[in-house]
């Protein structure tokens, strides 16, 4: 009984993975039918240009507020029509280093807001910002951002549209090549920019402010319900209230706005663990509304699979963990080999997953040999590691779930572009140890004995799966004790 239990668990959280999996193709597919389509774009010439406003949400960020400053004042668009606010939450040297470095732009209408109260964090300055802002439109970039001079130019035109509320660009990556993580989570963006967004948006699905790259209607924002920092995703949060109220979002591939990638685990761990308990959050805020309200189902089969999609890693963490007797039942005979020839139905979940990642990297490389090699690594790389992320993830999810409230960390930023710059001096790396990472390193010796096992006993049916799960929580267990206990 004990064995059909762990089956169970097994055979319903790889129900919820392909249920995933089939929603990704849907995604596909639409992406496919947008990917070449011009998205037109009004001229303003009858309306005149609209005034802008431009935030920075800004915390202790001297390594990178420089680079920002310098970006935003290369903004491409008449200078009586736009006003910068710095929204500054800073309690370091990061205050007096914005102030000086506006002194080189006298130009430019740069107006700083400086907190000593984080009430709200992001939210509550995003929500003080707009009290004061002039501007009807309202663009957004966080620190580690280098957004395009004609960014506005390329986007306002939307907005003579009445229905549109936010138009979002896709993101780029200024460190891609800086370490093997970088990579990966480049990795992983794109595919959410590329088959993602364009997939829900050409069937106008809910898609979500990505929390920076993108400029709002303010009367959207207000109509909304305003900037509110009940979950640790105020964006996506913000997306789903405006979109449920009529409101219409334009997403942008060809507009790009380059970022700076985490380059360590630690810090990839606090923005992995923001975004997916935040998502749950606004799964249990926002679900019920969706599925009761007057949506076609397509839209709100999405929003399911939008909201609920951090939950894949507590489905990946209960297969991982329930693998492991089941394999225990195969090898004592205790469960039908014929079993496997069923559960290989599963493995259908995991060619459209590969398909989606192949399709949306190889396309913004053009389809060419080396981006094709690149992707045969990539590929499993990422996975293994994704797997390795699931105890850390799940933990996220299942606080969003049940309502416990954390606090909204910022994810450190490092200005690393160069493979000789070395991230150990930055003074906001986290040293702080989390319970999950033992947990990490107790689970890659397991899984690692696992590939050992089925080596010696000739059972090499879970082979695959479990020397992926022992190289993904080895890789991110050793990088993680690597962040956490290196300084300077």
């Amino acid at each position: 009984m004990l064995i059909n239990l762990f089956l169970g668990i097994y055979g319903l959280a790889m129900c919820f993975i392909l249920f995933y999996s089939f929603a990704q193709a849907n995604l596909l597919w639409h992406f496919f039918k947008f990917k070449d389509n011009k998205i037109p774009l009004a001229s303003m010439a009858d309306k005149g240009l609209p005034f802008v406003t431009i935030q920075l949400p800004v915390f202790n960020e001297k390594y990178v507020v420089k680079r920002l400053i310098h970006a935003i004042a290369q903004m491409q668009y008449p200078a009586e029509k736009l006003e910068i606010q710095l929204l500054d939450d800073s309690t370091d040297e990061t205050a007096n280093l914005i102030k000086e470095f506006l002194k080189a732009y006298p130009e430019v209408d740069f107006k700083y807001i400086h907190r000593e109260n984080r009430v709200g964090f992001k939210a509550g300055a995003l929500k003080e910002g707009l009290e004061k802002a002039k501007g009807e439109l309202i663009a957004i970039f966080d620190a580690d951002f280098i957004p395009d001079p004609d960014f506005l130019l390329k986007t306002v035109g939307h907005f003579t549209e009445e229905n549109v509320g936010m138009v979002q660009s896709r993101w780029g990556h200024l460190n891609e090549d800086y370490s093997l993580f970088t990579r990966l989570q480049a990795f992983a963006l794109d595919a959410h920019f590329m088959v993602e967004q364009m997939g829900r948006n050409s069937q106008k699905a809910f898609i979500n402010f990505n929390g920076t790259g993108g400029i709002w209607r303010k009367s959207c924002i207000l109509d909304a319900g305003n900037w509110q920092a009940d979950t640790l995703t105020e964006d996506l949060d913000l997306s789903y209230r405006a979109q449920q109220k009529g409101w219409e979002f334009v997403y942008r591939p060809d507009v790009v706005s380059p970022a700076e990638l985490p380059p360590v685990m630690s810090a990839i761990k606090s923005q992995q663990f923001r975004w997916t308990k935040g998502g749950a959050e606004c799964a249990m805020k926002h679900l019920g509304h969706v599925l009761t309200g007057k949506f076609p189902m397509k839209v709100k089969i999405h929003a399911v699979a939008h909201l609920l999609n951090s939950t894949i890693f507590i489905a990946i963490l209960l297969v991982s963990l329930s693998s492991i007797p089941v394999w225990w039942g195969f090898y004592q005979g205790l469960i039908p080999l014929e079993y496997f020839k069923f559960a290989a139905f599963f493995l259908f979940g995991f060619v459209i997953i590969a398909a989606v990642y192949f399709f949306a990297n190889l396309n913004l490389k053009n389809f060419t040999i080396k981006s094709f090699f690149r992707f045969l690594w990539e590929l499993p790389v990422f996975l293994a590691v994704s797997m390795g992320l699931s105890v850390h993830n799940a933990q996220a999810v299942w606080e969003g779930l049940t309502g416990k409230r954390s606090p909204f960390v910022r994810t450190p930023k490092y200005n690393l572009t160069d493979k000789e710059q070395n991230w150990i001096s930055n003074t906001y790396n986290q040293l702080k140890i989390p319970p999950t990472a033992y947990l990490e390193a107790i689970l890659a010796l397991v899984f690692n004995a696992m590939v050992v096992f089925s080596l010696i006993t000739g059972t090499y049916e879970m082979i695959a799966f479990h020397g992926m799960l022992a190289v993904g929580f080895t890789l991110v267990s050793i990088t993680s004790f690597k962040s956490y206990l290196i300084k300077a």
